[in-house]
C-alpha cells in the first residue's frame, strides 16, 4: 500500500542519500540528470562542470529534485523537491561545501583517482584561488515523500 513520508522521513531520505536526480527546464526542453549531492538545513548542495544542466537552470532557476531509496519493487521510498537554484559565487562558501561533499563521498571512493577526476582534493586549501567546479545550492521550497513497504 502506498503512504506519505512524514516530514522527519523525508528530512532522513535527503540527508542519508548520495545521489538524487535533479529535473530542469528551460527553452522547451526537459532534462534529469543524476547528482552526487549533500542535503544541509533546507537546502541541497552540488557541483557540476559547465554543461547543459548549469545553462539551463540559469536560464531557468526552478527546478525539481528526486531522491529514493529502492530495495524491491514493494519496499521503497521517494521524495521530491521543488526549489531554486542558485550558483555559489564566493570562494570560501566554495571550499566549505566542496570539502563537506568530499567528506561525504570519499568513504564510498574506492580510487583516488576518481576524486581529483572529479573535481575533489583533499584540503579545503588545495582548491587555491581559483575553482573550475561550478558550485551551487538548491534552496528547497516545497517536498513530498511516500513510500511502500510489504
Amino acid at each position: 500500500m502506498l503512504r506519505e513520508l512524514n516530514d522527519t522521513q523525508i528530512e532522513a531520505l535527503l540527508k542519508e542519500q548520495l545521489y538524487g536526480r535533479i529535473g530542469c527546464h528551460s527553452a522547451e526542453t526537459m532534462y534529469i540528470v543524476p547528482v552526487n549531492y549533500i542535503y544541509d538545513n533546507g537546502i541541497i548542495y552540488c557541483h557540476s562542470a559547465e554543461g547543459m544542466k548549469i545553462q539551463m537552470m540559469r536560464e531557468n532557476p526552478q527546478v525539481c529534485f528526486e531522491v529514493d531509496d529502492i530495495k524491491t519493487m514493494t519496499n521503497w521510498q521517494s521524495v521530491i523537491a521543488w526549489g531554486r537554484f542558485e550558483e555559489i559565487t564566493g570562494l570560501e562558501e566554495k571550499q566549505h561545501i566542496l570539502q563537506k561533499l568530499v567528506d561525504r563521498i570519499s568513504p564510498f571512493i574506492l580510487d583516488d583517482s576518481v576524486t581529483r577526476e572529479h573535481g575533489f582534493v583533499d584540503e579545503e586549501s588545495d582548491v587555491g584561488t581559483s575553482v573550475e567546479l561550478i558550485m551551487y545550492k538548491i534552496i528547497v521550497s516545497k517536498k513530498t515523500g511516500r513510500f511502500e513497504n510489504r
